[in-house]
């Protein structure tokens, strides 16, 4: 989650919300990501989907069956939707997103029965420490 963070704060540091976010497979980081889609013109640009599409090109396989993606924010429908979909094991994350987090705060729709996949969540890692970079974010924007 140390990674994770230090993503989030490589995006902020471009000016987008900070959100970073990384698959592992194996002990070994497949994929890494921060929030982007300012910078890429891209509403799909989320930590998550970039950390996601790394990990399916350096392993060659869309299924991370075997992945664990850690993030430091709580994955929007979106980002849930692509983890179920890419068959990630397990879902680490920091902090909930009280607006539109989509696997504990609004949905749950990472573990759901009603899906074909169900990952395994945890949450709260870091959680502190990933509230207090959100924080300060908007907190600079005011």
């Amino acid at each position: 989650m140390q990674e994770a963070l230090r993503l989030a704060r490589q995006g902020e540091a471009q000016g987008e919300v900070p959100a970073g976010a990384l698959v592992v497979i194996g002990g070994a980081i497949a994929g890494r990501g921060w929030n982007a889609p300012v910078a890429r013109t891209d509403p799909t640009a989320h930590a998550e989907i970039l950390a996601l599409r790394e990990a399916a090109l350096n392993t060659g396989n869309y299924r991370l069956e075997h992945a664990t993606l850690y993030c430091t924010l709580e994955p929007c429908a979106m980002c849930a939707g692509a983890l179920v979909a890419a068959r990630v094991e397990r879902l680490v994350f920091g902090t909930r997103d009280l607006r539109f987090g989509a696997v504990r705060s609004k949905f749950q729709l990472a573990d759901s029965d009603l899906l074909n996949h169900r990952a395994t969540v945890v949450e709260g890692v870091l959680g502190a420490e990933c509230v207090e970079l959100l924080k300060e974010f908007f907190a600079s924007r005011r």
